[in-house]
């Protein structure tokens, strides 16, 4: 398949990024900045690992400072890989930063000057507040200028400013212009050493609103590299499929240069996803700069779910469904991978069949002549008893298509892992694309040297204590920096807001404020209960 987006190429430090050069992976520390030797420690085991950019919260003046003695650290042991300045609220920070490591990730949203979604802009206020949020920025454009520094512009979802959610709404297209105003005030200044990003822990929203941005790019002649990542996907398989589901669909069609798997965890946990994600498509890319040319047929949105009749249990309205083979017949199965009924073979000639991985799959459905309406079923065989190739495998082969409307019912074969787990790994991807809902969504980040409590415990616990709930989307973030808004769609949060406290969340409200560590889940299983 032939790209539909291709970057330029900048360096962050010497490390080129972008156009043919391989898919970079990058992560992220969740050590305090200030203790140097543990935040040495950790991306040392970072790099070791197969990391090739690692990124630091420096969320205050004394943590971006602490750069320096990080960066000479890693420098004394032969380890000399770019290092990132994770910034949100302290413009000054960002410009400490900025003269020590290799690139400042920047959020447009905090740099805005309100954010409360109320507010009413004319189109005088609208351009003020541009002017305002250009004389913040220029102090950080000459010292990156002066240093060869890249500056990362990431948009989040549900991070937006007021001004952006007044024209736009929390939408795909307004995180694409918060990022893009941000990219045409850099280059008005004369600066082009960027990177964009689009970041969601709903992974539709994610390949949307990248998808969108890559064409308003080329639209307005920007080139510039993508970074792509699913935010807060969770831990475990959860995290793992909608990682690959989100940034696969992605790099399936040629947008992304370099990634992030955010698992909650140890950071070293992400690598090896990471890198089962980018050894399916670095084996062909080269390594020489593109040629670039517009395409004008980027896919900007989702498809809506085709139309079809329904053939026994599949299409219609009924949910998307998991096919397996049992007792010898082709059966659908239900969420508890039981069999929910079999498919007669004489049905099978209503049903159209798709078989491959997600680009000769998405080449079949593409076709004219296809039948509109019979219901389509998605299948491919895997031939791999390593459980992460298949998981990383099948969520982009049909997470790329579901994300798009297209399949009915999947149909992954690994004869050489155990038929539960290949079940349980198929619902698991129609419930990352929310293709079908069938048990709770976990929203939970990383963590980083801002989280005061142990976020990996906690999931869990709060997994434990919900299981017998369902369809529920529960957030549990590790500070209120990123928290609310990356959490946008989740049905309650449960986020750290200082050292011991937690604050809860239903749905953006806050519904109980600072409670002590030892009682917020308690309380968090009231305020779901409804006794608030």
């Amino acid at each position: 398949m032939a790209p539909l987006y291709t970057s330029g190429i900048i360096h962050v430090g010497d490390l080129p990024l972008g156009g043919n050069y391989p898919i970079r992976v990058q992560s992220m520390t969740n050590t305090d900045t200030n203790d140097i030797e543990a935040t040495v420690a950790q991306s040392t085991r970072l790099v070791n690992a197969g990391c090739e950019m690692v990124r630091i919260t420096a969320q205050g003046i004394t943590e971006a400072s602490n750069l320096a003695l990080i960066k000479k650290g890693l420098r004394s042991k032969g380890i000399n890989v770019p290092l990132i300045a994770d910034i949100h609220f302290n413009p000054h920070a960002a410009e400490i930063a900025a003269a020590i490591v290799e690139k400042v990730r920047i959020n447009p949203g905090n740099y805005s000057d309100k954010r409360d979604s109320k507010l009413v802009f004319s189109d005088r206020a609208y351009a003020e507040e541009l002017e305002r949020i250009a004389a913040r920025l220029r102090p950080l454009l000459e010292i990156c200028r002066l240093n060869g520094t890249a500056i990362r512009i990431g948009t989040n979802h549900g991070s937006l400013s007021g001004r952006i959610m007044d024209r736009y709404g929390d939408t795909p297209e307004g995180m694409a212009e918060s990022a893009l105003e941000f990219g045409r005030i850099c280059l008005s200044e004369g600066f082009s050493n960027l990177v964009f990003s689009m970041k969601s822990s709903n992974v539709k929203v994610m390949v949307q609103s990248t998808r969108l941005l890559a064409k308003r790019m080329l639209d307005e002649g920007m080139h510039f590299p993508l970074h792509l990542g699913v935010t807060e996907a969770g831990d475990g398989e959860d995290g793992i499929i909608k990682s690959a589901a989100g940034i696969g669909t992605l790099l399936e069609e040629g947008i992304g240069d370099t990634i992030r798997v955010s698992l909650t965890g140890a950071p070293e946990t992400e690598i090896p996803v990471a890198l089962a994600i980018t050894e399916r498509y670095n084996t062909t890319r080269a390594h020489t700069q593109p040629k670039n040319t517009d395409r004008s047929d980027i896919i900007s949105v989702s498809h809506d779910r085709r139309e079809t009749m329904a053939v026994s249990g599949i299409g219609g309205n009924y949910p998307v469904g998991v096919i397996a083979v049992k007792n010898g017949m082709n059966c659908l199965l239900d969420e508890h991978s039981a069999v929910a009924g079999a498919i007669p073979d004489h049905y099978l000639k209503l049903l159209t069949l798709a078989e491959g991985n997600a680009t000769e799959m998405r080449k079949q459905l593409n076709n004219p002549d296809l039948p509109s309406t019979h219901p389509l079923i998605l299948k491919n065989t895997y031939h791999t008893g390593n459980l992460l190739r298949f998981q990383v495998d099948a969520a982009i082969d049909f997470g790329s298509l579901l994300i798009d409307g297209m399949g009915n019912a999947i149909w992954p074969v690994a004869p050489d892992l155990a038929a539960e787990t290949v079940n349980h790994t198929a619902f698991a991807i129609l419930q990352a694309t929310r293709a079908r809902i069938t048990r709770n969504e976990y929203i939970s980040c990383p963590s980083c040297g801002r989280t005061l409590f142990d976020i990996e415990k906690t999931l869990l616990q709060v997994k434990a204590a919900t299981e017998h709930l369902k369809n529920l989307k529960i957030a549990v973030m590790g500070c209120i920096v990123n928290g609310p808004g990356e959490m946008a769609d989740a049905d309650y949060g449960y986020v750290g807001a200082g050292k011991g406290l937690i604050t809860l969340y239903k749905g953006k409200v806050i519904i109980r404020k600072n409670i002590p560590e030892e009682q917020a889940l308690e309380q968090l299983l009231l305020l779901i209960s409804g006794e608030q």
